[in-house]
């Protein structure tokens, strides 16, 4: 299974495109978004998070978990890349909030590139009630928007670790903008830590592992550093794949 998660800003230079200004006036785009949260196909992702965990002797445990961003990678070049590995995996994709957000904007920014990434569509992602795309948030909400919780909520009610202080998704542009990607990508790993363990609960909660095997699993995640020393996914052969 593969948990991800992304982290954007604001395209301004598509979104002056889209109201007749020049691609340049990142001023003017500005000023058209009046603070409020953006359409998403003009959100630019500047990093994705990815941790790839599989199940051995009954123990989730983590492969990888990492998080380029966009000083190391174009936008491009970081949705291709993303899209390579799925495409190689075929794994259970696992987020919070993915299908309202994450899966289509990696969709709509896959079309303003033109980008070739048939790993987003290898199984039914794009399925709300699917299980190959598995939106904790969605599910656990009864799909009904009235029952939603954010991740840092979720996360602190299971007594688990929240989100860091300090930043969140509305601070990332800043955060950008100050050169400061290392603290955006480390964020993203937290996020993506943080789902994983309420995947790992909620396989506790549908009786699909035993409580020893949800201990040994969170054990694992803390024994490799938690969320930030484990080391990035390797690139691997299109023929693997993985159960979900």
């Amino acid at each position: 299974m593969v948990v991800f998660d992304l982290e954007t800003v604001p395209d301004l230079a598509a979104l002056a495109r889209a109201h007749g200004l020049a691609a340049s006036d990142e001023a003017g785009a500005e000023a058209l978004l009046k603070g409020k949260f953006p359409k998403l196909v003009f959100h630019k992702i500047v990093c994705i998070g990815m941790l790839v965990a599989e199940r051995r002797e009954g123990i989730w445990r983590v492969r990888s978990l990492d998080a380029p961003h966009a000083g190391h990678r174009s936008e491009a070049d970081l949705i291709t890349d993303f899209a390579a590995e799925i495409e190689a995996l075929r794994p259970q994709l696992v987020t919070f909030n993915g299908t309202a957000f994450d899966l289509p904007v990696l969709r709509y920014r896959a079309l303003v590139h033109r980008l070739p990434v048939p790993g987003l569509t290898c199984r039914p992602y794009y399925q709300r009630y699917s299980e190959a795309a598995l939106d904790l948030c969605d599910m656990l909400a009864g799909f009904l928007p009235g029952g939603k919780v954010s991740l840092d909520s979720l996360s602190r009610a299971l007594d688990l670790p929240g989100k860091p202080e300090g930043i969140d998704g509305s601070r990332v542009h800043d955060f950008v903008r100050a050169g400061r990607l290392d603290e955006v990508s480390a964020y993203c790993r937290a996020d993506v830590a943080a789902t994983y363990r309420i995947w790992l609960a909620l396989k506790r909660v549908r009786g699909e592992i035993s409580e020893a095997a949800y201990r040994a699993s969170e054990a694992d995640l803390a024994q490799r550093g938690g969320e930030t020393h484990l080391q990035p996914a390797p690139v691997l052969l299109a023929s693997a794949t993985m159960p979900a």
